[in-house]
Parts: C-alpha cells; sequence; structure tokens
C-alpha cells in the first residue's frame, strides 16, 4: 500500500511543481510523427517525420523537420511507389489553449524543399508502358494545425493536420495529411 501512495504522492508532485518550466524560451524538443496521406488505403500511403523545435515567446516556436512520404499509385493491379524525401523550416503560433499550457492550439507555417522519385527510377513497366511523371526536386509551401497536449513536463502529444503545397512537381501539387506525433522538451 504505500508503494500505490507513493507512486500517486510522487505523480502529484510532479504534475503540479514543474508546470512553470513548460515553454521556455530557447528551450528544444525534438519531435517524431507519423501519419497517413489519404483515405483510399491509409496503411500504404503514410509519412515520417522527425523535427527539432526551438520554444520562443507566447508559446510560439521554430520548427526545422525532415520528412520521408511513401504513396502508391495504381496501374492495371499493379502498385507503382511515389516517394518523397523533404525538408523543411518554419514557425508555429500559439493561437488558444489553457493557462498552464497543457493543452495549445497551434498552427505553422513553412516552406519545403526536397526530392521526389517515382517508381525508384524505373520508367517502363512490366508491360511496356513508359511512365511520364519525372523525378524532381521540389520546393513550396506547408501549413500546419496541431493540438499539442502536455503528458507530462517533457512529453507533448501532437495530433497534426497538415497541407503542402508543391512546385516543380509532375505529381499532385496539394497533399493533405493527418497524423500522431510525439515530441520531448529537453
Amino acid at each position: 500500500m504505500k508503494k500505490y501512495l507513493f507512486a500517486v504522492l510522487f505523480v502529484v508532485t510532479s504534475i503540479t511543481t514543474g508546470q512553470a518550466q513548460r515553454m521556455l524560451p530557447k528551450q528544444k524538443g525534438l519531435e517524431i510523427s507519423t501519419g497517413t496521406l489519404s483515405y483510399d488505403s491509409p496503411g500504404r500511403n503514410y509519412y515520417l517525420n522527425i523535427g527539432l523545435t526551438v520554444n520562443d515567446r507566447n508559446g510560439n516556436y521554430k520548427l526545422w523537420a525532415l520528412e520521408y512520404t511513401h504513396q502508391y499509385s495504381k496501374y492495371k493491379g499493379l502498385r507503382i511507389p511515389q516517394e518523397t524525401y523533404s525538408m523543411e523550416g518554419g514557425y508555429s503560433f500559439y493561437l488558444l489553449g489553457d493557462i498552464p499550457r497543457n493543452i495549445s492550439l497551434n498552427t505553422a507555417i513553412t516552406g519545403l524543399i526536397g526530392y521526389e522519385t517515382i517508381n525508384r527510377g524505373t520508367d517502363i513497366l512490366y508491360d511496356g508502358a513508359k511512365i511520364l511523371n519525372e523525378e524532381n526536386f521540389i520546393y513550396g509551401a506547408g501549413g500546419k494545425l496541431s493540438i499539442e497536449a502536455y503528458l507530462s513536463n517533457h512529453l507533448v502529444l501532437l495530433l497534426q493536420a497538415k497541407a503542402k503545397l508543391f512546385w516543380g512537381t509532375s505529381l499532385e501539387q496539394l497533399r493533405p495529411s493527418a497524423g500522431v506525433g510525439l515530441r520531448y522538451n529537453f
């Protein structure tokens, strides 16, 4: 019984004593997230993202991230892979939330550069058809709306909705996605 009492006491004191340490200016965080790109085959069209955040004032923060996106196009029962490797940098603005910042709503604006590959560089398919889309260096802009909930003073759960607009691509320019992630603030 004593160990349960000490466990509850530890949790309560860690929640109440450290809330003033959240979102300190220049505090850094490491963020990992994943999500889906479309509703037609959510298990096959996904993204993986790893990023760094640096807190600014009033709940705002700068962010830099690397992202890998993998999706398929269908052609006569064949799935043609499309992969995008991108880097983004931007700024996230605090919109609203509770006073101790347990839960907050943020929006971000980012700039993007990257490279996309189609069918891993193979232009000719098994039936002799030629893929007309080309591999390219791409650039663009992105926007993100995220709900951020502190699980502890250092661990943050993220629910995100993102949209990216790419130029220099022969594929679709607007690419929406939704996902979840975790951030650890140092």
